[in-house]
């Protein structure tokens, strides 16, 4: 199923309260691979009770077997006050969508420089706890290595991405390219990152690769943001209350 079939099916079944659906993720910014990526859709609709969710509760399971992940579903009062909470996850809709039905509410929704700082340091942190997690349970494995790093390495670029914006207002879409541009900001290397990508696109293939080596490229580039953005944090904290003590 295709984002235009589920709004043309979404459109029956709320035919009053459907208030905008909007497709946002690889689909828009060109990261999309296809057998790896989804369609990720952004549903806004007036109420979300019990009846809502029954209606569209068969849609949405021929949607998920179809591949992709289950509708993400707010009320416009819902969605502003999760801004505070989800900064990430909103800028990066904000940047990089497509409206296929009604309104466009990602435009109305504002969010704090304060909120996403500190996002982005949790994220990062509690994602590189689980990198050296799931390395353990490959046993070294090769193959197994390489799964756990194409699985990761989207996540990953996401909060990079989301991390660039800490250092200027605007990220580009694609992810490596704003991996590029936050190594304009960072001395990080690039390159163990390019090469999980081509391995998750398959235009190389794991035999070709030293595993282990590249695990531990890829866990320095993390571990070399992560400190990054706490010295960034951090910093910007100490430097606040100084102002304010003063």
């Amino acid at each position: 199923m295709k984002p235009e079939q589920l709004v043309e099916k979404l459109r029956k079944v709320h035919p009053l309260s459907l208030r905008s659906v909007i497709l946002y993720g690889s689909a828009v910014t060109g990261d999309f691979v296809k057998k790896r990526s989804d369609y990720n859709v952004l549903v806004i609709v007036e109420n979300l009770g019990v009846a809502e969710l029954r209606a569209m509760s068969g849609l949405a399971r021929r949607w998920v077997k179809a591949g992709n992940p289950p509708p993400l579903l707010f009320t416009l009062e819902r969605l502003k006050q999760s801004a505070d909470v989800f900064p990430i996850e909103i800028l990066d809709m904000k940047a990089a969508n497509r409206v296929l039905h009604g309104e466009d509410i990602l435009s109305r929704i504002p969010v704090s420089e304060e909120n996403l700082r500190h996002q982005v340091e949790s994220e990062l942190k509690g994602k590189l706890i689980q990198l050296r997690e799931a390395y353990l349970i490959t046993g070294g494995k090769p193959r197994d290595v390489a799964e756990v790093l194409v699985r990761s390495v989207a996540s990953f670029l996401v909060l990079f991405r989301a991390a660039l914006r800490l250092y200027q207002v605007d990220a580009p879409a694609r992810k490596l390219d704003a991996l590029a541009a936050l190594a304009q900001q960072i001395p990080l290397d690039p390159e163990p990152f390019e090469t999980v990508e081509a391995l998750k696109e398959g235009r190389i293939k794991v035999r070709k690769v030293n595993a282990d080596a590249l695990f531990g490229n890829f866990l320095k580039t993390v571990e070399t943001v992560v400190d990054a953005i706490d010295s960034y944090v951090h910093g910007r904290e100490r430097a606040e209350e100084q102002e304010s003590s003063s």
